[in-house]
């Protein structure tokens, strides 16, 4: 198996980990846009929650507004050159309980949307291993004009390149993280990641300070 591209955590904080590759490839159903080692970070507060559940979460969608990990940043995790961004899409409400029942049913309209339609706002990140290898390092679904890097540009692990949003498919305030073997996503194929030499599994909490 490829030596995985071991990157940083893109944030800081506490973040609930979903669809792991660490527990299934590939993680989010589909090798399709290189999302076979696709992994998401689901911002929480102290008590693990992204927000407290009341009745309006069962019964409709919520303002992403109202998740505290809305808006957090989101850092480079990797050194490396800016080679796409995107930060036109809005964020749409979140869905939980009973809205994402509704959510569900539209999946296929999103998915026929192609990569813009699934990742939203984005910063891609071209990146070479100790050894040579390329990869490009993709952060999706941030917040609406929230990228504040420009194609062209070099980046540093840890600087701040975006914030944390619900663009794209996305049913509530995450950041969603994979790598891919070239810049055009349609063509791309996945690269493993770790990060910090592990992968996290889904239901893990990552507190990275």
């Amino acid at each position: 198996m490829t030596t995985p591209f071991d990157l940083e955590y893109p944030f800081t904080g506490r973040w609930l980990v979903q669809n792991s590759p660490a527990n299934r490839v590939p993680s989010h159903g589909t090798a399709q846009f290189g999302l076979s080692h696709a992994i998401d970070f689901v911002p929480v507060d102290d008590a693990g929650r992204s927000a407290p559940y009341t009745l309006t979460s069962f019964l409709r969608p919520e303002p992403a507004a109202l998740f505290p990990g809305f808006g957090r940043p989101l850092m480079a995790p990797v050194d490396g050159i800016v080679v796409g961004v995107h930060g036109e899409e809005p964020d749409h409400r979140s869905h939980r309980g009973l809205p994402s029942i509704g959510y569900a049913v539209t999946q296929r309209r999103r998915l026929s949307g192609g990569w813009l339609g699934l990742s939203g706002n984005h910063v891609l990140i071209e990146t070479r291993s100790a050894d040579g290898r390329v990869a490009v390092v993709v952060l999706c679904h941030l917040q609406l004009g929230s990228p504040v890097v420009r194609p062209g540009q070099s980046v540093k692990r840890g600087e701040v390149v975006g914030r944390c949003g619900n663009s794209g498919n996305s049913t509530e305030p995450h950041v969603h993280v994979h790598a891919v073997d070239g810049r055009d996503i349609s063509q791309a194929r996945a690269v493993p990641i770790s990060f910090h030499g592990s992968l996290p599994r889904n239901g893990e909490i990552v507190d990275a300070g």
